[in-house]
């Protein structure tokens, strides 16, 4: 399957780093490669929670929680015609910091053409959600 993995170190406690990760709503306020968030059910993420997702140059899409530790992980996945996509986000405490990892797969019949022409672009915007948690969470930010 194709996919990358990105992990950086974030200077605050993991319980703030998560908070930030789980807000999904306040993302496109925080991450600038999300224009816009609508939660599609009530309450805290949690396994079968749909989000819809826009994001620049990529179609909108329905993101649904997979699999939820709370307090260190959630995965959830999209699916569009011959492509389904998973994306992780792991908190875990690392010698007084935070490891944030991010992980993106992409499966089905079209994932490898999808990943061809999509991966530079993944890359910058995994990269780029990883750099604004840290920022967001090293501010103090719940």
């Amino acid at each position: 399957m194709p996919g990358l993995q990105h992990t950086v170190t974030i200077a605050a406690p993991p319980e703030w780093v998560w908070e930030v990760v789980v807000d999904v709503e306040r993302w496109p306020e925080r991450i600038p490669t999300v224009d816009s968030v609508q939660r599609l059910d009530d309450g805290p993420l949690a396994v079968g929670s749909r989000t819809r997702l826009q994001q620049p140059r990529l179609p909108e899409a329905v993101w649904t929680v997979t699999d939820l530790e709370q307090g260190r992980s959630f995965t959830w996945g999209s699916r569009s015609p011959g492509v389904a996509i998973s994306a992780r986000h792991v908190v875990e405490p690392d010698a007084g910091a935070t490891r944030l990892t991010l992980t993106v797969t992409i499966a089905g019949p079209m994932g490898r053409v999808g990943w061809l022409m999509t991966k530079g672009l993944t890359k910058r915007y995994v990269e780029t959600e990883a750099a604004s948690i840290k920022r967001v969470a090293e501010e103090g930010a719940p």
